[in-house]
């Protein structure tokens, strides 16, 4: 069975997740793409996409969040604009990854200021690594006018856009940044 399959809604499929490219070197290889080549990623690879998105971990099951992934060149330029970030309106895929405010129903106040956007980052950080082992290259972008992007996309209330990520095939080949020391990011209590 090929190695790239997607899981059915059942996920009876075992070797959905199983990659040629081991997991600590796609963290190591991913980079922040900001300069794209105009060929936009084929149907099968915006599906696989979308399944990372769709696995990721959520608080209490309840996926509270909701992406769309803009292709539309004048609708990928004002997000562009909205984020104040010409790169973005460049790629030919801009995925909006939105909070699903509804969460509040069964976590209250701390559903929606945390684990929205908790779920959130953690659809994203599966759509950049499946993204990198396409061949694609992506960056994660924060700063954006909520309300200009909610208007552009016309959402309704109980969506919240908290990043835009766009993608397509690399036309750069970015360097690795420097990372902090092992001891700087995690503390060990014994």
């Amino acid at each position: 069975m090929p190695t790239d399959t997607v899981p059915d809604a059942n996920c009876s499929n075992r070797t959905w997740y199983r990659t040629p490219v081991p997991i600590p070197k796609m963290f190591r290889e991913r980079r922040s793409v900001r300069a794209f080549e105009a060929e936009k990623p084929p149907a099968d690879v915006l599906a696989r996409l979308v399944d990372a998105l769709r696995w990721a971990p959520s608080a209490g099951h309840l996926e509270s969040r909701h992406f769309y992934f803009v292709t539309d060149r004048t609708l990928r330029r004002k997000l562009a604009r909205a984020a104040e970030q010409p790169f973005v309106g460049r790629a030919p895929v801009v995925v909006v990854a939105c909070a699903d405010l509804r969460i509040r129903r069964e976590y209250g106040a701390r559903g929606v200021q945390l684990y929205c956007l908790m779920d959130v980052a953690a659809a994203v950080q599966n759509l950049l690594l499946v993204a990198h082992r396409e061949g694609l290259g992506a960056c994660w972008v924060g700063a954006l006018d909520e309300k200009e992007v909610r208007g552009l996309l016309g959402l309704p209330r109980h969506l919240r856009p908290v990043s835009l990520v766009p993608l397509g095939y690399p036309a750069e080949e970015p360097e690795a940044a420097e990372r902090a020391a092992r001891e700087d990011v995690a503390t060990f209590l014994r």
